[in-house]
């Protein structure tokens, strides 16, 4: 029987694992969103919210472009990379200021921070699942002028 070792994820290899990842969340209207992704996440890949929603990669695409027109100035600033065997936690500050009514909240030109954080796992190379959570109630509280 042959095993394969792979040298232990750094915290350098990690930010650069996930650098295209974050580049994609920020003002996505402006870039290849989907370049970036496929960088760094496997075909397979699987985003799973707190709320137990699943999506894929491509469908995760396609959510970033509607965030991107929704929030034109949509910015992740990763604050904390964090390594464990195959995994890599990010803490992120996310700003926004959208551009009309958002998640029913009314347009009010109000801006929001919440904090996200997300937990990838890593298989040969590539990103394979990314769970994650962010404080959109709190997002929307501050949209809301509360």
């Amino acid at each position: 029987m042959t095993t394969t070792t792979h040298a232990p994820l750094t915290r350098t290899d990690a930010r650069a694992l996930v650098a295209p990842f974050y580049d994609a969340l920020n003002r996505p209207t402006t870039k290849d969103v989907a370049a970036l992704v496929n960088r760094c996440a496997s075909p397979e890949w699987r985003s799973f919210s707190a709320e137990g929603v699943s999506k894929g990669r491509e469908e995760f695409i396609k959510q970033l472009g509607g965030f991107g027109k929704a929030l034109p100035d949509l910015t992740w600033t990763v604050q904390e990379v964090l390594v464990d065997g195959d995994r890599i936690v990010v803490r992120s500050d996310v700003t926004g200021t959208p551009a009309a009514d958002f998640m029913g909240v009314p347009h009010g030109g109000r801006s929001f921070r919440m904090m996200a954080i997300d937990i990838h796992t890593v298989k040969d190379g590539l990103l394979v699942t990314a769970f994650h959570v962010e404080d959109w109630a709190g997002a929307l509280r501050q949209l809301a002028g509360k």
